[in-house]
């Protein structure tokens, strides 16, 4: 089963308005929900490294 990053993202996000309290325990967890969401966001936008081809050079080109 894949992960669904974008689905998480949502509710992150969502999970944040609910935390709008200006008590110490909301702003630990709104600080630790962007933790998380900032690595969620890096998973979903991350791109799997290239191989790298080489490629043939004729004499002609050298």
């Amino acid at each position: 089963m894949k992960s669904d990053f974008a689905a998480a993202h949502l509710h992150l996000d969502r999970a944040c308005h609910y935390l709008r309290g200006d008590d110490e325990t909301s702003r630990t967890a709104l600080a630790a929900l962007d933790l998380v969401i900032e690595a969620v966001a890096t998973a979903l936008y991350a791109r799997p490294e290239a191989e790298v081809v080489p490629f043939p050079i004729s004499a002609a080109q050298r």
